[in-house]
């Protein structure tokens, strides 16, 4: 079954898949440069191939935090494109998305929207290491975070006393996006009250659907962020839902015992990076570390464990070229 761990593995996922990842690392998908599939805009994360009316989705392995690129995580574009479809389907119910099919693991082809300039941030605790979060503000004194008030007393990983929506700015790539209150976001003429109340709405309502969702499956959904667009005059979902870049997911079962022993929740997240960058030094400022072998593939079983907790069905894992089976899908006369 290979060697022993490089890095323990405190979430029980198996040797014989993080070998795998390992023959993955060198494979892990940085990005694609197809000529023939639309109008190229690249994200922090996603390929975006525009098109008219569509939109063909690539979802790379590039990992971001403090709102810069890092390098790559094996397989991680597809756990997210996994996980995301699954959430879409779960909260169909809630809000029509933008996703139209899955030609491939780490694509989707998507309605092009307008996008609403405003993310909507949930919160259910008090946490964080950017300089955009609550903990970080809370530490600063900050008792109105966003338009809501915050209570003294309150320590690092505590639960709120209801959930809150911290909207933010969407940052062009490199810039940092800025926590707001909604009225400065009708200040600045981002959205409308009314169009901001709705998305508020339905952001809670993806929020309690992912905190029931995810306590069924032993863990604790903290907090997370939307994006919407209009399409045709209606609100849609966009981007991807609840997945470990746009949430945070902690282990159930042993939180309220850490807690009160100050000690950090188990993450099964893009936290654990975030973390580790911080222990190096990096908060967003300045040159960021690189990315060592062994957190690449512990941050890549995080990322399956999760999706494998929720849709209850193993991924399949194919080592090799990543951006050739896409294509080979995508245009297959090219081959």
């Amino acid at each position: 079954m290979g060697e022993a761990l490089l890095v323990p593995c405190p979430l029980g996922y198996k040797l014989m898949d993080r070998d795998l990842i390992k023959q993955q690392l060198e494979h892990a998908l940085e990005g694609t440069n197809f000529d023939d599939q639309g109008e190229l805009y690249k994200g922090k994360v996603r390929d975006n191939y525009i098109n008219e009316d569509t939109i063909t989705m690539v979802t790379t392995d590039r990992i971001s935090a403090f709102d810069r690129v890092l390098g790559t995580v094996p397989f991680k574009g597809q756990a997210l494109v996994e996980l995301a479809d699954w959430w879409f389907g779960e909260t169909a119910d809630i809000v029509a998305n933008h996703i139209i099919k899955r030609p491939h693991p780490n694509v989707w082809k998507v309605k092009r929207c307008e996008p609403i300039q405003v993310e909507m941030v949930v919160r259910g605790y008090l946490t964080g290491v950017t300089s955009t979060s609550a903990w970080t503000a809370y530490q600063n004194g900050d008792r109105n975070f966003c338009g809501n008030e915050l209570p003294d007393g309150m320590r690092k990983n505590e639960a709120f006393p209801e959930p809150i929506i911290t909207p933010s700015t969407k940052a062009a790539q490199g810039e940092h996006d800025e926590s707001v209150a909604p009225s400065e976001l009708y200040k600045r003429g981002v959205v409308d009250p009314g169009l901001y109340k709705e998305l508020a709405r339905i952001s809670m309502k993806l929020y309690e659907r992912g905190v029931a969702r995810a306590a069924d499956h032993g863990m604790i959904f903290v907090d997370t962020k939307y994006e919407f667009g209009i399409s045709n005059g209606k609100i849609m979902l966009m981007d991807e839902v609840n997945t470990p870049d746009s949430s945070r997911y902690w282990i159930k079962d042993d939180y309220e015992s850490r807690f009160e022993k100050g000690e950090e929740p188990r993450k099964l997240d893009k936290e654990y990076v975030r973390t580790w960058l911080s222990e190096q030094g990096f908060t967003g400022e300045g040159t960021p570390p690189k990315l060592t072998d062994d957190i690449r593939v512990e941050a890549s079983a995080r990322y399956m464990e999760v999706v494998e907790k929720f849709t209850g069905e193993p991924m399949q894992l194919d080592v090799g070229p990543v951006d050739e089976s896409i294509y080979s899908i995508l245009n297959p006369f090219a081959y």
